[in-house]
């Protein structure tokens, strides 16, 4: 019998358990809808912007744009974005071996600081000593309990400017692409300097524009703001595929647990039949003794 009450308690523990998870699954699909909108509303401007500024970039001199200045990459700064909470499969952990494989090859030799988006890829290089957290920024959880363009921007400006500085000679940003709430593509997009178009890039002869009020003023506006915007849209489709990837999680651990409790019954069906059979052995054992 005491066999009998352990599985009974672990039939028990995990009906809990697909409690938990189904409510953490619901939770995400909720909040996958709203990440998704915002990301689904911004990605075409972004795009459109990214391939504006391109274009544009393609077509002036160092003098009117200085985050294109292509130097000797010796400082670089890799921006990460993970998310704050786990229980999301390997969401967090292909943010980690990206950047592990950039140190390991492509930026191999080089000085590498990496400015965290997110506790969990902060802690998993905390022992590393390339963590980099300026004064002036917020912590690296915080940007998640609001997040807005405004809060993105102060990541975006400390990276241009030290670019500008000369403190860093690229600027790297690794984060979870969202496709759907099942695959999440890891992506490495260079941020600065400023790759310019060509006609190889876009298949077509580049757009000649138009400038109003002046060339300068206006590519001295759209430029910071087309690099923050690149990182705002980062850390949206990270933030979607956080949800995604915690709501896939949550559906196959709830399944999972679901097939273990009906194996369990199946289990404690068969101890207690086994049970009741040997009760019944000895009650015809005892009275067959009896009569004997």
């Amino acid at each position: 019998m005491a066999n009998l009450k352990e599985i009974k308690n672990r039939i028990t523990s995990i009906s809990s358990t697909m409690q938990i998870t189904q409510a953490m699954k619901l939770v995400s699909a909720a909040k996958l809808k709203r990440a998704l909108d915002a990301i689904t509303q911004l990605r075409p401007y972004a795009d459109k912007i990214q391939e504006i500024l391109g274009n544009v970039s393609a077509t002036l001199d160092l003098s009117e744009n200085r985050y294109a200045e292509q130097r000797e990459v010796k400082n670089v700064l890799i921006i990460g974005v993970s998310s704050n909470r786990g229980l999301c499969g390997g969401f967090n952990n292909n943010i980690t071996k990206k950047v592990n494989e950039l140190l390991a090859n492509d930026l191999k030799g080089k000085n590498v600081e990496l400015l965290a988006i997110g506790k969990k890829v902060n802690d998993s290089f905390r022992n590393a000593g390339i963590i980099n957290r300026p004064e002036k920024l917020s912590d690296a959880t915080a940007i998640f309990d609001d997040l807005t363009f405004d809060h993105v921007s102060d990541y975006a400006q400390y990276a241009m400017d030290s670019f500008i500085e000369g403190k860093y000679d690229q600027v790297i940003v690794v984060y979870n692409e969202f496709k759907n709430a099942a695959v999440q593509i890891v992506r490495d997009q260079q941020l600065l300097p400023i790759i310019p178009s060509s006609v190889e890039d876009n298949g077509s002869e580049i757009g000649d524009y138009i400038f109003e009020p002046s060339k300068l003023e206006i590519i001295g506006d759209l430029i910071p703001k087309s690099l923050k915007l690149q990182l705002f849209k980062a850390v949206l489709d990270s933030n979607a595929s956080e949800h995604g990837a915690r709501m896939t999680a949550m559906h196959k651990a709830t399944d999972n647990a679901s097939e273990l409790q009906r194996d369990l019954k199946l289990q404690y069906n068969k101890a207690r039949q086994a049970a009741i059979t040997n009760e019944i052995l000895e009650i015809v054992g005892g009275a067959e003794a009896l009569n004997g």
